[in-house]
């Protein structure tokens, strides 16, 4: 069996991949975020689990297959990051309410002594109308303070959620389905 490897911080990742009942292993990659100017979403999500992978795939012996993710929430063409206080996760609430936003994750999976895969993938998210008073209380409960787009669907976000066209787990941050065809192109079948 291949040793894989998570290079992610993000618990969530954690918790959906282990749902495919692979053992792997986790490794924080440290990586520069910065969103450059002129960047579309697309290369910028790419860019970010591309060096996510190479941050962690440089650092350990060859042979372990790392899966890195970056997952980023779109309103109106504009990333929506991580809130950095309760102002701007207000505000980025107020701007989800009652419209419809995109999920990106790009993974890239791969070893360092090998090839590596990458893909993206979308999914479109339609959020109710939300209220003044239901803005503010999320935000008490400390679940939107570490999320993109200042929401967790897999939490007590998903009162919010209207519809969602595509992956419900690429919206949580690893897009399983397409995560388990990958893993197989690199001989690992979750089934078997």
């Amino acid at each position: 069996m291949v040793r894989l490897i998570l290079g992610s911080t993000s618990p969530r990742r954690a918790s959906l991949l282990s749902q495919l009942g692979l053992p792997f292993d986790v490794l924080a990659p440290e990586v520069d975020e910065t969103h450059f100017a002129g960047e579309s979403p697309v290369t910028y999500v790419t860019r970010m689990s591309n060096e996510k992978h190479a941050a962690v795939s440089g650092g350990i012996e060859p042979g372990p297959l790392v899966i890195s993710a970056d997952t980023v929430v779109l309103l109106d063409g504009e990333i929506l990051g991580k809130p950095e206080n309760e102002q701007e996760g207000f505000s980025m609430l107020r701007r989800l309410s009652g419209s419809q936003h995109r999920v990106l994750t790009s993974v890239t999976i791969g070893s360092n002594s090998g090839k590596n895969e990458q893909f993206v993938v979308e999914t479109i998210v339609r959020f109710r109308t939300l209220t003044i008073i239901e803005c503010k209380a999320y935000w008490q409960t400390g679940e939107p303070q570490d999320k993109a787009g200042g929401y967790g669907i897999q939490g007590i976000g998903a009162i919010f959620i209207e519809s969602i066209q595509g992956s419900y787990t690429n919206v949580v941050g690893l897009p399983l389905t397409e995560t388990a065809q990958v893993l197989r192109s690199f001989g690992i079948s979750i089934l078997d």
